[in-house]
């Protein structure tokens, strides 16, 4: 007799005598259901709603379905969870830890999802500074800035005595005919040039640029509005800039001089540099001959340009000699001799700026902030603020409710992919929503200690 099928069903090798059989047939299921925790971390740290407030809609609110509120948390919760294009969104608006992050289980109208799809989507991401007949929602650049460096303020209980901004420029590669497009000939191809500005881990400001400039073009600019308003909240605060020789020009040393702001930055080798140190080096080279290892000194030194310098400053040159060749490295500073030695600020503080570059590769490589394709660069920036307000929501679940794991030093990547992709089972009743996780899970119990710490913050 013929053994009897489910059409419904799959077959597959049988396990110690038993059939294995599978069918779309669980119910409700999310693979995301670790995303409670990135729900109760935006309530704590209060990201979309007043990211809302910097947009205005002008659509007809008797007409629409979903609120910019709404869409704004859709497309961050989105690109946290790895979903990085809108087309995700179609089939992400009937997925039910979506509806339950947005506050909103079922739509008001009977065509309608939850969430948002791809289409109306595309419109809040095409968004404008100013309304126009066929742009209804519209944005507030300035006031999302502010929303970066309001959010790193509120951040620190107490003010800190001295804090570092780190500065650099990083490529965006473009493939298409997107505005304002330039070969770039360092990176050697087709980019937008982006500015970020991070202290530590907290993102202050990503700034969208073309690149036919100089790294540093708009530094001042956004150095001046971050300090303006960090100092309106915590006057005594000590502030330093750090970043590489790209960074080291005249009009931004000159503007740090004249607002108490100190700065570290590397500086170009030339040969007048490299003939300050020539003792050094030589005394580095035999030693390392001697040895067989690297060895290095250090020297500063008062020095000046000949002609783009105002003044002398204060030059750190590192004498190393390392492979068998020469390895000089400079930075210049504002520092006093009684901060530290040429030693400490070049190992000690300069190199730490290294960590910012890692804090990059998150913010385009876990979150998508380099997924720059639409065709003006008005909705390009706007893609990168809503990639680097993931990367803030990430960073605040990492600060609040991870210290004590395990991935307390997790990259975004790695909190998706462990704590965050957690396969389950939905159950929505007139009482309540349960969501069934999977028992198996290996990161439950730095999930128990991440919603006791995020409980205890949105009190």
């Amino acid at each position: 007799m013929p053994t009897e099928c489910t059409p419904d069903l799959f077959g597959f090798a049988a396990v110690e005598g038993r059939s294995v059989v599978a069918g779309f047939d669980g119910g409700s299921i999310t693979s995301d259901g670790g995303a409670l925790l990135l729900g109760a971390t935006e309530r704590a740290i209060g990201l979309i709603g007043r990211f809302a407030r910097c947009f205005h809609d002008g659509r007809s609110q008797q007409l629409i379905e979903h609120e910019v509120a709404t869409l704004i948390g859709q497309r961050i919760f989105g690109l946290a969870l790895g979903y990085e294009d809108l087309n995700d969104h179609d089939t992400l608006r009937h997925d039910p830890i979506m509806a339950v992050l947005s506050g909103k289980l079922a739509a008001t109208r009977k065509d309608c999802a939850p969430v948002a799809g791809k289409s109306t989507l595309n419109r809040l991401e095409l968004s404008r500074p100013l309304p126009t007949r066929y742009h209804k929602i519209s944005h507030d650049p300035v006031a999302i800035e502010g929303l970066f460096v309001t959010l790193f303020l509120e951040a620190h209980d107490t003010p800190p005595k001295e804090i570092v901004l780190d500065l650099d420029a990083t490529d965006d590669p473009l493939h298409g005919e997107q505005e304002g497009r330039f070969f770039h000939g360092y990176y050697g191809g087709y980019c937008y040039l982006p500015l970020y500005v991070f202290c530590g881990r907290h993102l202050l400001a990503a700034k969208l640029r073309r690149s036919n400039i100089d790294g540093a073009a708009g530094s001042i600019e956004e150095v001046e509005r971050i300090v303006r308003q960090i100092r309106a909240r915590w006057p005594a605060v000590q502030i330093m800039l750090r970043a590489d020789s790209g960074f080291a020009r005249e009009d931004l040393m000159r503007w740090c001089a004249e607002n108490q702001v100190d700065y570290l930055f590397g500086l170009a080798r030339n040969t007048r540099l490299a003939a300050e140190i020539a003792v050094e080096l030589a005394e580095a080279a035999e030693e390392s001959r001697q040895t067989g290892k690297p060895a290095r000194r250090f020297r500063e030194f008062m020095w000046t340009t000949r002609n783009s310098w105002s003044r002398r400053r204060r030059v750190i040159g590192k004498a190393e000699w390392t492979r068998d060749e020469a390895n000089p490295r400079f930075l210049v500073t504002s520092l006093a001799p009684e901060k530290g030695d040429a030693r400490h600020l070049y190992e000690d503080v300069y190199c730490a700026r290294g960590e910012m570059e890692n804090r990059i590769k998150e913010c385009q490589g876990d979150l998508f902030a380099d997924r720059t394709s639409t065709a003006t660069m008005c909705a390009n920036q706007l893609r990168l603020w809503f990639a680097s307000m993931a990367y803030v929501l990430i960073s605040a679940l990492r600060r609040i409710a991870l210290r004590k794991t395990r991935l307390a030093n997790a990259t975004c990547g790695t909190i998706r992919l462990t704590l965050l992709k957690i396969g389950a089972l939905v159950r929505i009743s007139v009482r309540r929503v349960k969501i069934a996780m999977n028992s198996a899970c290996p990161y439950r119990q730095e999930f128990e200690i991440a919603h006791a710490l995020l409980s205890q913050a949105g009190r």
